[in-house]
């Protein structure tokens, strides 16, 4: 009874409530503008409300969240900049359409889907927190090195139809994440006496230069072309469309539910699963995948936000941030006295109320802003490309340099820029490097712990893949993707389908 109070506070009181709005619309466009990710909004808001009351605080911290998720597949759609690493997927079919003149039917439904997803991730945090926080809780360091794993496997099918060029591509992104200090021994690893390599080259300018600036040096030998005219009749999907599309959403979500409840992961994993899943599954696509389809925004678009609910299961009932923002989140609430974990839900269950409240209310508000902002956001490719150039890589350098106030960065940020312009004249996809900077040091450090848990035994460790449940069915998903890419596989299952067609007949 107290949490069905507390879950009306925030929206009988006003003021939580304009937070909530203010938090969402703010969070759109700090997620749009490349390099001004959520996670920066979000410990720039602990500083800046240390003295606010703590609902007045989560509420406004829950709309940044939610509204950021999805303010980062806007540029990605519209310019093939992701706004943040969980925009990267969206992408890959987002900014085709934009090339075809969907736009703001690509915007429409992504955001449609965005909504639905993320008021699945609340509800499943609502109803199921204690359960799934027991199995997450089961997941091992092993589990963990499989999950990446499974995200470097995924790399062989972002190399723009070329599998040899996108594991190329990603096992460059994995060794850069190598540089810098070893995390278990404190050597320097490939920083050849440099000091700016010790730290290590950081994904965000990385993922900053190799899809704005190498977008903007790309559209530059073009630059008198005209702007590709976006159909702004077609904003809002059809009910039919959303039908349609409602079990490929539902299934996404559910994926990033679960990736969002691993601690330490997020939604950036969560979409890249969830686009290549929706990839193997979706049979007639309404366009071949990578080319325009719109089954490659929905399941990205679906996971990602789904995602948000399911990072807050291991924080408020482990105390485990699920991602970046949950883990700043923790601060805010240990700064205002209260501990998440285990009894959090028993001795504040007023708190828990209050977070499933402001985040349901900043999903429906994210959905009403986007839609209303979407003719404006596509107003953007409308400019001519001389001036929208300019604009891109300044913007690049500013968010960039906002990071950590570096200008390591930024030279960072420009070089990765310049080798990805090249990478595209020869056919090489930039996002499999950005994913495999991202992934190597989950890869790594979850490795050294899985090994040491067994003592360095090689023979323990590949038992335990086997006779664990979670393990083992990530190592046969692992197989299966492995088996499918083989030209014997593909024949095989042409065979089956051919048999099946003439059995019908």
């Amino acid at each position: 009874m107290e949490t069905l109070s507390s879950f009306l506070i925030p929206i009988l009181n006003v003021k939580m409530l304009l937070l909530v709005l203010l938090g969402t619309f703010g969070g759109i466009w700090v997620g749009a503008i490349p390099g001004l990710s959520v996670t920066m909004a979000a410990s720039l808001l602990i500083s800046f409300t240390f003295s606010w009351d703590i609902y007045d605080a989560i509420a406004l911290i829950c709309g940044v969240y939610m509204g950021g998720v999805y303010g980062g597949g806007i540029t990605s759609i519209l310019l093939n900049i992701p706004g943040a690493p969980a925009a990267i997927a969206t992408g890959f079919d987002g900014y085709p359409l934009t090339l075809k003149g969907e736009a703001p039917k690509a915007l429409g439904l992504a955001c449609s889907v965005s909504f639905f997803g993320g008021l699945l991730g609340i509800i499943v945090l609502l109803c199921a927190a204690p359960i799934i926080s027991r199995v997450a809780l089961q997941v091992a360091p092993r589990d963990y090195f499989l999950l990446a794993m499974m995200g470097i496997l995924l790399l062989t099918s972002m190399g723009s139809g070329d599998t040899i060029k996108g594991i190329i591509a990603g096992a460059l992104g994995v060794l850069l994440s190598m540089v810098g200090m070893d995390p278990a021994t404190g050597e320097m690893r490939y920083t050849f006496g440099n000091v700016y390599l010790m730290q290590g080259i950081s994904f965000v300018p990385a993922m900053i230069g190799l899809f704005g600036v190498t977008e903007g040096l790309s559209q530059a030998r073009d630059v008198t072309v005209a702007a590709i005219k976006q159909n702004v009749d077609k904003i809002i999907p059809s009910l039919k469309l959303l039908l349609k599309y409602l079990p490929l959403s539902l299934r996404s979500a559910l994926i990033g539910i679960w990736i969002g409840a691993l601690p330490g992961t997020g939604g950036d994993i969560a979409a890249l699963i969830a686009y290549d899943a929706a990839k193997r599954t979706v049979k007639k696509p309404s366009a071949p995948f990578g080319q325009g389809a719109y089954e490659g925004v929905i399941a990205p678009e679906s996971a990602n936000i789904a995602a948000v609910g399911g990072a807050f299961i291991p924080m408020l009932t482990l105390g485990i941030p699920g991602d970046a923002v949950t883990a700043i989140i923790i601060g805010a609430f240990i700064i205002h006295g209260l501990r998440p974990g285990p009894l959090f839900m028993v001795e504040t269950p007023n708190m828990f109320g209050v977070i499933v409240s402001c985040l349901l209310i900043a999903n429906l508000a994210k959905l009403i802003i986007a839609m209303c902002s979407i003719k404006f956001f596509t107003k953007v490719i409308d400019v001519p490309r001389a001036i929208l150039i300019p604009i891109v890589i300044i913007l690049s350098v500013i968010g960039t340099y906002a990071i950590q106030n570096s200008l390591v960065d930024v030279y960072w940020m420009l070089g990765f820029g310049v080798l990805g312009y090249f990478m595209r004249l020869y056919g090489f996809a930039t996002a499999p490097m950005v994913l495999g900077l991202i992934l190597g040091p989950i890869l790594d450090s979850n490795y050294r712990r899985a090994m040491q848990s067994v003592n360095n035994d090689p023979i323990m460790f590949l038992r335990d893949l086997v006779t664990n449940p979670i393990s083992l069915i990530l190592v046969i998903f692992i197989a299966y993707m492995v088996v499918s890419q083989t030209p014997q596989w593909r024949r095989f299952m042409a065979r089956v389908r051919a048999k099946a067609r003439t059995n019908n007949a």
